[in-house]
């Protein structure tokens, strides 16, 4: 049985519908993400999830038990889910042992204490509990802030932007961290962002949101590699999309070469029955365009970027099109040079033209 299931959940505010017979489910230990852009539904999930909203359509159960739908509503306090907000909501006036503890009502002095201290040192807080919140860090009050979650022991764990206050570095280094200590605590966790670096670095499954629907719901790797459709193609990772012909089930035919692999239906209803002559569009990802001296292929630096062990080179192809390629940062060609390149393609993605 599931620990969390979503049953063809809708939310509105008065006409406009902001989560649209959303559906999914969460095995106990598993730490999932709903990535998507701003305003897609995916905070409304979570705060139904959390208690804080009522769905106008649907069901949300937890540990079988349903806890809300139209017809009734568990209030937040009963639920036993913990909450990380984007901006910490630590209470200023407490020491960090306190606002650890805060929800650790009702149990004896001594367990409470042992509790906290656990905590911290779960954190890397070991020895910061008299301190108080401005007295910290950004990423140590995350960890406050995470540690006054998991002190209950609570069923599921809510992220809702857990970094977006963070610069750019202790993000990447805290998501990893964050991500051991749910693993380590065996918590079923939920993040809420719109960075996929933040995403791929915490979860194991990803639902991809898109105006309230799930796009897809996967492995971070097969997002990347086999996107369900175009939204989700275009959202995760970079790539750029060529003109492909199909030349038979298993082979189409873009400007840089003949690509193989199992053609997908989406291409066009006609491929599968007739075995060629379809349009379609291919995704090439950066790491599919291979740069290559000995190749006859030659395409022209258009722009670079220094990314330290690499160069993200946008070239252009002999017809005008653009493709992108990542390429070891000693090969440091200028722009306006003549490179070549080479497909090493082992994921074809091929969606059918609009």
């Amino acid at each position: 049985m599931p620990l969390l299931e979503l049953k063809d959940v809708s939310h509105a505010y008065g006409s406009h519908v902001v989560v649209d017979a959303f559906s999914f489910s969460l095995e106990q230990g598993t730490i999932a993400c709903l990535l998507g852009p701003s305003g897609c539904g995916k905070t409304t999930v979570l705060r139904a999830i959390a208690g804080f909203e009522q769905v106008t359509a649907g069901e949300i159960r937890l540990n079988g038990v349903a806890v809300s739908s139209p017809a009734g509503h568990v209030p937040p306090e009963q639920r036993r889910i913990g909450m990380v907000f984007q901006d910490y909501a630590l209470f200023p006036h407490l020491t960090v042992e306190d606002n650890i503890a805060f929800g650790l009502r009702g149990i004896q002095d001594a367990a409470r204490r042992s509790r906290v201290d656990e905590l911290l040192a779960t954190v890397g807080l070991a020895g910061q509990g008299g301190k108080f919140p401005h007295e910290l860090s950004g990423g140590q009050q995350q960890r406050v802030a995470l540690a006054r979650a998991l002190a209950p022991k609570p069923h599921l764990l809510l992220l809702d932007e857990p970094f977006s206050n963070l610069d750019v570095d202790l993000r990447e280094r805290l998501s990893l961290e964050v991500r051991d200590i749910i693993k380590q605590a065996g918590i079923t966790a939920i993040l809420v962002t719109h960075d996929q670096h933040e995403a791929f670095a915490v979860a194991d499954e990803i639902g991809i949101m898109h105006q309230g629907r799930i796009q897809q719901w996967d492995t971070p790797y097969n997002l990347y590699h086999r996107p369900a459709n175009r939204f989700v193609a275009d959202f995760v990772g970079q790539g750029v999309f060529m003109q492909g012909d199909v030349l038979n089930p298993r082979q189409v035919k873009i400007e840089l070469g003949t690509l193989s692999g199992s053609i997908p239906t989406d291409c066009g209803m006609g491929c599968a029955a007739c075995g060629k002559g379809c349009h379609v569009s291919v995704l090439l990802r950066p790491d599919d365009i291979v740069h290559d001296d000995a190749s006859p292929t030659q395409a022209e630096v258009v722009s670079k970027a220094f990314r330290g062990a690499e160069f993200l080179y946008t070239l252009r192809l002999p017809s005008g099109v653009r493709v992108l390629s990542l390429v070891p940062s000693h090969h440091n060609h200028a722009i306006g040079e003549k490179i070549g390149i080479r497909l090493d393609v082992d994921h074809v993605v091929v969606f059918r033209n609009a």
